[in-house]
């Protein structure tokens, strides 16, 4: 596989150095693509970089992940409004741990192939880096002329905010390029991946190598990917969308895809899975002939679903799905996580109702009307009940005077009240 000519066609090349490719066709090559660890997971934002590192590998390279303990603790300034937050060596390395564990699911980290992940942390290489060696050494080699002609940095000082840029976050890209010069050095490493923004600090150490070892490097970076509206890509109205499911739950991350809209679709479905370029054109003409069928959304919800988590997750995903459809809903609704049924149930009015009156056999109009603000008045929920509009997790309840019992609890907590086709009311027993 010619990785250029791969990533090409995926949408996925925004700038490279010339050079690169006669490099990549000469050999084996190393390649390091460098990841924030400012958080103990990656979100989707960090998924094409992450392909991209994937394609590398598949194409035969060798990829290194560098999980920016050093740098994370500045900041980069690129695209960015406000200095971050800088955080702890603790913190660093628990973040470390949990992201290698993600990349896993991507890289072949553990064979014994010479093209074998490696997973780097420049914080290793800078703790024991003297301030004075390192001006001396590094700072002499790049003219403060060349750092300020970068985007990055033109774009802080330009800023509306007019607080302009510490002197930490001026000296990131010396330190980026730093990174670079130690793999090329100690890992034969000769190209940096990344995104659009990250090209002014890439170049930096291109320049680095060539001015202090007459070393050739070279650079090849992504699009930001965006949204076909012009929205930001990954964002929800609950913030990021995030490979740990601890944080987004494999439903929701499954819905999320599910979700994209059609011209999205078709540009996501080549960048973030590995399917071939006659399946996705396959995929596209199914999608051009029958578009609420959404072949394209289907398949790229399942295929990403199942590389970030599992099979077993991406089938619990699409039956929870289709709990508000489906004929086999309570069986399903007994079935599912807590998690997964409070995504299913998001934004629905909530009632919090005593467990021992349920237990109690409270009946169903006292519990619905009096206790939790579901009907008006038992007059209505018994007419509701009676024309078979009334059901209890997603089963019908034809008597409105029933006996609630804690058999009805899913999850050994809740329970989902219906009336009508599309109001759904959830009860937490406590």
């Amino acid at each position: 596989m010619d990785f250029i000519e791969e990533l090409t066609w995926r949408g996925m090349i925004h700038t490279v150095m010339p050079g690169t490719e006669d490099q990549l066709k000469k050999e084996m090559t190393t390649a390091y693509l460098g990841i924030d660890p400012t958080a103990d997971s990656l979100h989707i934002g960090h998924l094409v970089g992450v392909m991209m590192l994937k394609h590398f590998q598949r194409a035969g390279h060798k990829p290194i992940a560098l999980v920016g303990g050093a740098t994370g603790m500045i900041g980069d300034p690129s695209m960015k409004s406000q200095e971050r937050k800088l955080i702890d060596e603790e913190t660093l390395r628990h973040n470390q741990e949990a992201i290698k564990k993600q990349l896993s699911k991507f890289l072949d980290f553990d064979s014994d192939a010479p093209n074998a992940a490696e997973l780097v942390n420049n914080y290793d290489w800078m703790k024991d880096y003297g301030f004075l060696d390192f001006i001396r050494e590094i700072g002499k080699l790049i003219t403060v002329n060349y750092m300020m002609a970068k985007d990055s940095v033109k774009k802080r000082l330009s800023g509306e905010d007019r607080e302009g840029m510490s002197f930490t976050e001026f000296s990131y890209q010396l330190l980026q390029g730093y990174d670079f010069l130690y793999l090329y050095r100690n890992k034969n490493c000769r190209l940096q991946l990344g995104g659009s923004d990250q090209w002014g600090n890439i170049t930096t150490g291109t320049e680095l190598i060539r001015r202090t070892d007459g070393g050739e490097a070279y650079a090849l970076t992504c699009p930001l990917i965006t949204k076909a509206d012009g929205g930001k890509f990954g964002k929800t109205e609950s913030g990021n969308v995030w490979l740990d499911p601890r944080y987004t739950s494999p439903y929701k991350f499954y819905q999320f895809w599910l979700n994209v809209s059609d011209a999205d679709a078709e540009k996501y479905i080549k960048i973030f899975t590995e399917l071939s370029r006659e399946e996705i054109e396959d995929l596209v003409a199914q999608q051009a002939a029958d578009p609420g069928q959404r072949p394209l959304q289907k398949r790229l919800a399942k295929e990403i679903t199942t590389m970030v988590h599992s099979a077993e997750d991406y089938e619990a995903a699409v039956e929870a799905s289709q709990i508000l459809f489906s004929n086999k809903a309570t069986e399903i609704l007994h079935k599912i996580d807590e998690d997964t049924l409070l995504a299913v149930f998001e934004g629905v009015p909530t009632f919090e109702v005593s467990r021992q009156e349920i237990a109690d056999g409270i009946k169903l109009a006292d519990l619905l009307v009096d206790r939790a603000q579901v009907f008006p008045s038992k007059g209505e929920m018994r007419k509701m009940a009676q024309q078979g509009g009334f059901a209890i997790n997603k089963e019908k309840v034809t008597d409105a005077y029933a006996p609630a019992s804690l058999d009805m609890l899913l999850n050994d907590k809740y329970i989902i009240a219906q009336k009508g086709k599309k109001n759904y009311y959830l009860l937490i027993a406590k």
